[in-house]
């Protein structure tokens, strides 16, 4: 998640079921939100047992797939609204209804007014999160006559902050003041998959067959290859710097740092790169106006900590492309216009980024410079982001140092966040008993996936959902036999308690002494 953290303290296996806050105490952003950890770790557990890894209700299953093609210019899919969980998580396709405006009284016929309703279903096309490109061949959907596909779902989720939704942050407080919480967002995505992809050869397997093979895809999908561990050294040049902290210090940074190491460009360690930040990417720019490399800003930021400067490394990016997951090369900034909250880039953002102003674009800064000087060689950069080093520990900056595992594949936004401490001089990061690192997975992006449907053409679409039913059932109605028993039951307890059967002590006895002379 790039946001503002001191740290990410959830961990499962530790077993906490609550955080407890105590008097008189700080309160930490990390209790809070190991909290809210907490609590989605056990309902999406428990929704997880309960439905399987996914799965719909039965009268309202969402993401029902429909394949139309053929007289169309371009093929679309068509998804239909409901709810569907995937490894406990709630995914929702229902479309928004839009809103009603209010009329315009100088208008000869309200009736020209009234606004034309969406379709009750998403399309491929404008799937809220999808962000697919009509004019990027790789984005259409294969064509169902030449070989069957699958259609599925795939969750993730990312944060966001004000940069990306204006209306996060409260207008009362003023521009000078920076954001307040971030937010987590649930992002599901409908695509295609060949079944080459899925190793099915028969070109109308069963749906058994299909489930089969897409779960055995979706666990390789699921499962990272790349580990790595970070520590803490003293840098050589440590002696040189008499601002530094503390002399025996091995982390050497004046203050404490969430690093982020991210995966930039994905793939073999040979193609794949990765970039940090000591901020966890957290420092966000709102762009106002692109023109050519020059681009305006609603801010250059808060202060000498979180703002630009020249030879700083920044993703230029937008909703679609944080959605999308797809590196692009990272620019340097080589000019700051300060009274007009301007900076000028090495080269101009991709076109397919950041025109689109509803999309709120934004520079994302990144800490990394060229490589440092290590083994009498310079680490050149690749793309603007360094190249993935595996076997060998690779420097960050003031004595932090991370080590990537060999024969690891990377995913572009797998990332691990590592807590650095003045007061300890070290990082917070697992060891074993002899203080050696331990190699440590992602701490995300977590992907999960579900089968929707598998298409042969246009009418002819397999479902592949599964569904479930609700717990509750009417409470069933009692014979006349079993009411007779229960009113039987009721007046044999009613006479064991009281004899007399709720009548006066006299009339008791006058009754009884009636029946004696008879």
């Amino acid at each position: 998640m790039h946001a503002d953290l001191s740290r990410l303290t959830f961990r499962p296996q530790r077993r906490y079921s609550a955080v407890i806050a105590q008097q008189g105490r700080v309160q930490l952003d990390a209790d809070i939100n190991e909290q809210t950890a907490i609590q989605l770790h056990q309902a999406r557990t428990l929704t997880a047992d309960l439905i399987g890894r996914y799965g719909g209700p039965a009268r309202n299953a969402g993401f029902k797939i429909d394949y139309v093609g053929g007289k169309h210019e371009i093929d679309t899919l068509h998804i239909h609204g409901g709810r569907y969980y995937v490894d406990g998580i709630l995914c929702d396709a229902t479309r928004p209804a839009p809103g009603v405006p209010v009329p315009d009284e100088d208008a000869a016929d309200s009736a020209e007014q009234d606004t034309v309703a969406p379709p009750a279903y998403w399309t491929y096309w404008d799937q809220p999160d999808g962000f697919r490109d009509p004019e990027k061949p790789g984005d259409r959907l294969p064509s169902p006559a030449q070989s069957p596909f699958v259609v599925y779902l795939q969750v993730w989720e990312r944060a966001v902050s004000a940069a990306e939704d204006p209306a996060l942050r409260e207008v009362a407080l003023g521009a000078a003041m920076p954001d307040t919480a971030a937010r987590v967002k649930v992002v599901w995505q409908v695509l295609p998959l060949s079944l080459a992809a899925l190793e099915i050869e028969d070109s109308n397997p069963s749906k058994e067959v299909v489930r089969a093979a897409f779960d055995k895809w979706a666990q390789k999908q699921a499962a990272p290859t790349a580990r790595l561990a970070a520590r803490s050294r003293r840098p050589d040049h440590a002696d040189e710097d008499p601002c530094l902290v503390r002399p025996d210090a091995r982390y050497r940074g004046q203050e404490n740092q969430l690093y982020r190491v991210e995966v930039h460009a994905g793939g073999e360690a040979k193609d794949a790169t990765f970039k940090w930040s000591r901020e966890n990417g957290s420092v966000v720019f709102p762009v106002d106006e692109l023109d050519g490399t020059w681009v305006q800003l609603a801010s250059l930021g808060h202060d000498d900590k979180l703002d630009l400067d020249v030879g700083d490394h920044v993703e230029f990016v937008d909703t679609a492309y944080a959605s999308r997951l797809e590196p692009l090369p990272l620019l340097r900034v080589e000019e700051l216009d300060l009274p007009g909250r301007r900076v000028r880039l090495s080269a101009e953002p991709d076109p397919a980024v950041g025109r689109l102003p509803h999309l709120n674009p934004y520079l994302r800064r990144w800490d990394h410079h060229e490589g440092p000087r290590r083994k009498g060689r310079t680490t050149a950069l690749k793309g603007g982001a360094i190249p993935v080093a595996e076997g060998e520990w690779v420097p960050l900056e003031d004595g932090v140092e991370v080590y990537f595992a060999k024969g690891a594949a990377y995913r572009t936004g797998d990332h691990w966040i590592i807590p650095a401490r003045t007061a300890t001089g070290s990082v917070e990061w697992p060891t074993d008993a002899a203080r050696r690192p331990l190699l440590q997975g992602p701490s995300g992006i977590v992907r999960s996936f579900a089968p929707l449907a598998l298409v042969k053409g246009e009418g002819s679409t397999v479902d592949l959902r599964l569904a479930f039913n609700a717990l509750a059932n009417s409470i069933p109605a009692a014979d006349e036999a079993t009411l007779a028993a229960e009113e039987q039951a009721r007046r044999e307890e009613q006479l064991a308690e009281d004899p007399s059967g709720g009548r006066s002590q006299t009339t008791a006895e006058a009754e009884a002494a009636a029946e004696g002379d008879e």
